[in-house]
């Protein structure tokens, strides 16, 4: 079974997978090595660990798509890939869509901000005419050569046009063919509850850490009917969280030793980036 058709059936179970968020291919290697079925390519997580800004637009296509190519290398799970809105319009999204196929993305999410986007807990959204997000999301149905790539519709219209709005245009991507359903910030737990009574498509429930959605338990969500529970930045968040910790210690105290518990041991280190492999390899050629 393909890494598409993998996806496919774990989303259309609707028991809640838990999808964390890589920023990187060893950040998708951890999860992968901790047994999560699949990741997501994070659009923020890249633009903050890759240029070190805020998730305002600033990630283009060409850096989505080599973190999905390098990450697709690295690990065999299904990828869902975050692609913001397209990058343009409908056509853009056309191309959008080949490319990250062709870079090896099982789902492509695609959103109905006005560019340029910016993260869904951030104040300030706006979005795109309900006629050209549906537009963008027909584009993105026919420009995929494998009929099992999936195409995730996210809507941010929750925070601007209100809950019931959000719902309506859901269901418009619904018909328009997408695949999951997204409906971003929402902040009321009865919100989280009934998207899954309201929506026929199985929907994605993003669990922001600090953000405005409350945290649900992803058991919860699974029962509710959710098929992905998205952790997108929880990687990022507690890599950041390693690194301030260790070199604290390292400023303060001159030195980090493997036994301080602080970092992950060189040996694991290796593991993780698969060096008996390529010693292997080595010896082979050599």
């Amino acid at each position: 079974m393909s890494t598409r058709q993998q996806l496919k059936a774990l989303v259309e179970a609707r028991n809640g997978l838990i999808v964390p968020g890589a920023f990187n291919a060893l950040s998708a290697k951890v999860i992968a090595d901790l047994g999560f079925k699949a990741i997501y390519v994070t659009g923020a997580g890249v633009t903050n660990m890759w240029f070190g800004m805020p998730d305002q637009g600033f990630m283009g296509l060409a850096e989505i798509a080599d973190h999905t190519a390098r990450i697709r290398d690295a690990v065999d799970v299904p990828l869902l890939v975050d692609a913001d809105t397209g990058f343009g319009n409908a056509l853009n999204v056309y191309h959008t869509v080949r490319t990250l196929e062709r870079a090896g993305a099982d789902c492509i999410q695609l959103e109905d901000q006005v560019a340029p986007k910016r993260c869904g807990h951030f104040s300030g959204k706006e979005v795109i005419a309900t006629e050209e997000a549906v537009s963008k999301i027909k584009a993105a149905v026919d420009a995929r050569r494998d009929s099992n790539l999936m195409i995730m519709a996210r809507t941010d219209a929750a925070a601007t046009h209100g809950f019931e709005a959000a719902v309506e245009r859901a269901q418009k991507f619904a018909e328009a063919g997408a695949d999951i359903l997204f409906v971003e910030a929402v902040t009321q737990a009865e919100e989280v509850r009934a998207l899954p009574t309201r929506l026929s498509k199985p929907q994605l429930m993003n669990m922001v850490i600090g953000g405005r959605t409350p945290i649900f338990n992803a058991e919860q969500l699974g029962e509710l009917g959710y098929g992905v529970v998205l952790y997108a930045n929880a990687a990022l968040q507690g890599a950041v969280a390693g690194m301030q910790k260790a070199l604290t210690v390292l400023r303060d105290e001159k030195e980090v030793q493997e036994s301080s518990g602080l970092v992950t041991p060189f040996a694991e280190r290796q593991r993780l980036v698969s060096k008996h492999e390529w010693d292997a390899l080595e010896k082979r050629y050599t």
